[in-house]
């Protein structure tokens, strides 16, 4: 942890203050998220349709703006864009804990995603662009302050929800103002190199430059993979813990200790496992590493649907929480291998062009691939329910991960996992 410590200390303040308004936006968001959905139902009485088209439309309204989110900010300078969703992410938790209305819930609901749409691109891009040669240790400790903030958000909800959803609603809001009024006085502009030259280009044009891109789209949707295989942490192999544990106090213990091995595995580790890649081999080569890890991280859950389920006491526990938890482990292990990678390489393929436009595209074609890819691994547990064979979701998955994989070597090994030529990354496509 002192290493860790010591590498934060080393950077500039702009970075510095990049990462710890990561852990606070983490921290504001799940302090409140997780408890969202029971408030809804709970307190509110709102029927289960109404709670998913609440919660739909803040997932819907972050990832469908992301490309707009980066572009504004690649435009009008990261600081600015950054400032504006944590007013918003502000406005709508407020709002989330004052009303009651549905029309009201929705657009408190809406402008949440929205800040979160504004300032994950603009964040992302501001921290290549200051971090500079060091851009892949940067991500490295940026993704152990962005895990802190994931471990400890819940952790402080809890505590807040016993007193009120309310007040854990305006102590959300509070967090972000503050961060706002920290960023307005503390964080120093920055523009991408190529504002000025763009301000009258229009956002058609710069975004048929991407699409052009044709290795960034394809490492686009190879990693879509990545994140389907390590949102498993929140889906399937919590499902997994309770089919077999139960719903009871040992259920609940074992899935928070899958959130606990994969929150402080990467806060202790990931600096050690980045540096320790970097020394011994290339982007690319780390990149397909860090997917086979994650594809091998359902391994322990397929060799446990060969074991003959106990009828209870601790071998049905030990069923219930250990392979799950070790595939948590090798999620976080493969997460911790390619993450400063891949967003090392997103900065790569952009050409340092629109690094922040190209973050959002980026993050909207993964978070179409979440969404996809739920569905079908939803799909998949009913399946392997209702048809009594229990490996077919964690086949599935094994093989997602050896797919995409496979497509990232293929992509390295053909060398479109490096630097287009100056100039060739954002070309338009010729009218």
């Amino acid at each position: 942890m002192r290493g860790t410590l010591a590498r934060f200390r080393s950077y500039e303040s702009g970075v510095r203050l990049l990462m710890v308004n990561q852990f606070t936006i983490n921290l504001g968001f799940y302090m409140l998220m997780p408890y969202l959905a029971s408030h809804l139902a709970g307190s509110l009485g709102l029927a289960g349709w109404l709670v998913g088209l609440i919660l739909g439309v803040r997932n819907f309204s972050q990832q469908g703006m992301f490309l707009v989110g980066g572009t504004l900010a690649d435009r009008l300078g990261y600081k600015p864009v950054i400032i504006t969703g944590l007013v918003l992410r502000t406005a709508g938790f407020a709002t989330l804990g004052l009303v009651d209305s549905v029309p009201a819930l929705i657009a408190a609901s809406a402008a949440t995603g929205l800040a979160g749409a504004l300032f994950n691109p603009a964040t992302r891009a501001y921290l290549a662009l200051d971090a500079g040669e060091r851009r892949v240790e940067a991500f490295a400790l940026f993704n152990v302050f962005y895990q802190a903030g994931v471990l400890l958000g819940p952790l402080v909800g809890m505590v807040l929800t016993g007193v009120g959803f309310r007040v854990t609603c305006l102590v959300a809001a509070v967090t972000f103002a503050v961060l706002g009024a920290v960023q307005v006085r503390a964080l120093p502009a920055r523009r991408a190199a190529e504002a000025g030259g763009t301000a009258g280009r229009r956002f058609l044009t710069e975004w048929r430059g991407m699409l052009a891109n044709r290795p960034f789209l394809l490492f686009s949707v190879a990693m879509t993979g990545s994140y389907v295989m390590s949102f498993q942490v929140y889906l399937a192999l919590p499902l997994e813990v309770r089919r077999l544990g139960g719903e009871g106090a040992f259920g609940t213990a074992a899935v928070a200790a899958l959130f606990a091995v994969s929150g402080l595995g990467t806060i202790l580790y990931q600096t050690r496992v980045t540096a320790w890649c970097r020394a011994r081999m290339e982007p690319g080569r780390a990149l397909v590493r860090g997917l086979l890890t994650m594809a091998a991280a359902f391994l322990p859950l397929l060799a446990a649907t060969t074991v003959p389920v106990p009828a209870g006491g601790i071998g049905l526990w030990l069923l219930a929480a250990v392979p799950p938890t070790l595939s948590a482990l090798l999620l976080a292990v493969g997460t911790m291998i390619a993450y400063p990678f891949e967003m090392d390489t997103v900065v790569r393929l952009s050409g340092d062009r629109l690094v922040a436009t190209h973050y959002g595209l980026y993050n909207t074609v993964c978070g179409v691939g979440i969404t996809v890819g739920n569905l079908l691994t939803g799909a998949a547990l009913d399946a392997a329910r209702e048809a009594g064979v229990p490996a077919l979701p964690w086949a599935a998955l094994t093989a997602l991960g050896l797919v995409c994989a496979a497509a990232l070597r293929r992509l390295h090994r053909a060398g479109r996992l490096a630097a287009p030529p100056a100039g060739a990354g954002a070309r338009p496509l010729t009218a």
